[in-house]
């Protein structure tokens, strides 16, 4: 890229568009904030070895027995059969999870995950950290999509509004000529003022709310609690120094 071009800034909305996108010559940001991005930034943040993504509850299982690790993971928004612990950043405090390897299936995240591994590099966002996530993607200089790992391939609300704060905030350094970028940095400037009330109305936080989980809701909402950049690196989530 000479030193006129910026680099591009592009949001992919849902799993099922990212074929639309040049995945191997940008870096993907996996955007899944209910919970499973907001949740690897904490466990990291709060001292995990790594975190390590699968597709299946099988291969967690199987991994988690293999590395003697903490099997976690959630199909719906509940804790999937056969594993212990669920997709909830309060599951992962310093103490339980300080120095242990977590291995973690969910419904949208872990898949998106899997299918961008063509892309330069690929690190996981949340509002947890979303300090981590824009000043690194501003160092590197390089094409960007933000990918929001939707829900069962259907458009959500939360990594809508995930991927429009993080347009809002480092657009100055690149070239956005992308309809869902715009349309989302729309989104969150509507609702910037009070996330949580904002959500209120989407079907996600319904799905959850149903089991009591609005403070999770809350946490994965908040700006900067675990700001650290966890990279994917031979497969697994560790901490970018």
């Amino acid at each position: 890229m000479n030193e006129h071009t910026k680099p591009r800034l592009e949001v992919c909305l849902s799993p099922a568009l990212l074929h639309l996108f040049d995945v191997k010559n940008s870096i993907v940001v996996i955007i899944d904030v209910l919970r499973a991005t907001s949740t690897i930034c904490t466990a990291l943040y709060n001292g995990a070895a790594k975190v390590i993504p699968v597709a299946t509850v099988e291969e967690c299982v199987s991994i988690g027995k293999q590395l003697n690790a903490i099997t976690a993971g959630e199909r719906d928004g509940k804790i999937a059969d056969g594993l212990l612990h669920g997709n909830s950043p309060f599951e992962y405090p310093r103490e339980f999870i300080g120095g242990n390897v977590l291995v973690l299936t969910t419904t949208n995240g872990t898949k998106l995950l899997h299918m961008a591994k063509d892309a330069i590099q690929i690190v996981t966002g949340s509002f947890p950290n979303i300090s981590s996530v824009c000043e690194y993607l501003i160092s590197q200089g390089q094409n960007v999509i933000l990918g929001c790992a939707a829900w069962k391939d259907r458009v959500n609300m939360e990594d809508t509004l995930f991927a429009g704060a993080v347009v809002s905030r480092i657009k100055a350094h690149f070239d956005v000529n992308c309809d869902s970028a715009l349309a989302a940095e729309t989104l969150y400037h509507s609702a910037k003022e009070d996330l949580f009330s904002f959500m209120k109305q989407a079907s996600h936080f319904q799905r959850l709310a149903k089991y009591g989980l609005e403070e999770d809701i809350k946490y994965c909402l908040t700006m900067d609690g675990a700001n650290v950049l966890p990279i994917l690196r031979n497969g697994e989530l560790v901490v970018e120094k």
